[in-house]
């Protein structure tokens, strides 16, 4: 009779996933030897060879390949029953795993985790900040409970509940301060600084200018939001950034924020699910804690004179 572990497929989840003992051993808290120990049992066990050994990396048999798959399905539903089980309880509570993208994290994720700590303390929160296309398939692999992206991501699999809008605002050198605010028809001449290829934002920027991609004498990367202004601030071109980014991004760097005419380019920042999970309604109450952090850093940063934003509404896309 075949024994095993739920423990070893773990392991050997993660093994498959890193590609690498040192790196699969640290995302279980355990050693490498100790690791490669569970892993050789599990073959054992198993009748057959999982992977082929080297000093630096570890490729998958096609055995291994195949177990892959099926003890990411097992893992799944394991961590499902738990899921159930927590669901049954008016307030979530136990491990919490939430996925964020790059461009909003930063600013939002604070207020988040404040808010969640205080209306949910029993939450045991885990943060993962990524692409949305890694969200998307850690989410689907059953490796976290939700994500908060920009939408639509289109999933037929996934719940989609849009939380807010956020408009992007042109960041330029300061020296720009008080002149006209170009068009995105005038964008496309201009030295557009984006974000690197696998950020949802980049694609967003280059869709309001109604481009397919930037130049590549004229378009300069950076990976992150901050890197962008800065560079703007050093006089080498101009770039849009969302707005919940601008208070912290722009504070110390010489630069020029700016409105676009309406209709102004935006986005819709959402959470995401899979639609089995049986997390749904509390997630659903988590959500409705996110649109009141993103509400009230909202009102955080509006001027003085401005009047208050109205609230935030949710809207369920199954």
């Amino acid at each position: 009779m075949i024994q095993f572990t739920l423990r070893q497929l773990r392991y050997f989840d993660a093994l498959a996933r890193h590609g690498h003992f040192g790196r699969a051993a640290e995302s279980c808290a355990i050693t490498q030897p100790a690791l490669s120990m569970q892993i050789k049992e599990l073959e054992e066990s198993l009748g057959g060879v999982l992977l082929e050994r080297s000093a630096r990396q570890v490729v998958l048999t096609k055995f291994g390949e195949e177990l892959a798959q099926r003890v990411r399905e097992i893992l799944r539903s394991v961590d499902e029953l738990g899921d159930f089980a927590r669901a049954s309880r008016d307030q979530l509570v136990g491990r919490l795993r939430i996925g964020m993208i790059p461009t909003l994290a930063p600013y939002l994720l604070p207020k988040v985790i404040g808010n969640l700590t205080q209306t949910h303390p029993e939450l045991d929160i885990h943060v993962r900040e990524t692409v949305t296309p890694k969200l998307i398939k850690e989410l689907a692999e059953g490796r976290l409970d939700t994500a908060i992206v920009a939408l639509p991501v289109s999933e037929p699999s996934l719940t989609e509940v849009a939380l807010f809008t956020e408009n992007f605002l042109l960041v330029r050198p300061g020296q720009d301060e008080g002149t006209p605010i170009p068009s995105s028809e005038a964008l496309r001449e201009m030295r557009l600084l984006l974000l690197e290829e696998g950020h949802c934002f980049r694609d967003q920027a280059l869709s309001f200018c109604n481009m397919q991609s930037a130049p590549p004498r004229e378009m300069l990367e950076a990976s992150s939001l901050s890197t962008l202004v800065q560079m703007v601030g050093a006089g080498i071109g101009v770039t849009l950034i969302p707005e919940m980014a601008v208070a912290v991004e722009t504070r110390s760097a010489s630069v020029s924020v700016a409105r676009f005419k309406d209709p102004q380019p935006s986005r819709t920042i959402g959470m995401v699910w899979r639609k089995t999970s049986p997390l749904a309604r509390q997630l659903m109450q988590i959500s409705e804690v996110v649109c009141l952090s993103a509400d009230a850093l909202r009102e955080q940063h509006a001027p003085k004179s401005s009047s208050r934003r109205p609230q935030t509404r949710l809207h369920s896309q199954g």
